[in-house]
Parts: structure tokens; C-alpha cells; sequence
């Protein structure tokens, strides 16, 4: 039921994150502001697939 996916960062777009999500409930894109250690800033990072 839960799909694995991974957050990517919206400056440099590289992967940093993986997390999990219920299509079912939640039907959008996720996204969430966190950490990126490239970028060494708190950036948005948005949903991509694993």
C-alpha cells in the first residue's frame, strides 16, 4: 500500500532523502523543506521516484 520515494533537492537536485507515502491519502506531490549538505542550506525537497 505504502510506495517508497525519494526527496530531491529544488537547488541542486540531488537526492537526499527516502521516505514513504500512501497514494491512496495523499494523491499530490510531497514536499517538505529539510537540510540539503550540498547546498549546505535548508531548501525545499520534492517528491521523485526511487
Amino acid at each position: 500500500m505504502r510506495d517508497l520515494i525519494s526527496l530531491a533537492c529544488e537547488g541542486c537536485k540531488q537526492r537526499n532523502y527516502t521516505t514513504t507515502k500512501n497514494k491512496k491519502t495523499q494523491t499530490d506531490k510531497f514536499s517538505i523543506k529539510k537540510f540539503c549538505p550540498k547546498c549546505r542550506a535548508h531548501t525545499v525537497h520534492k517528491e521523485n521516484k526511487v
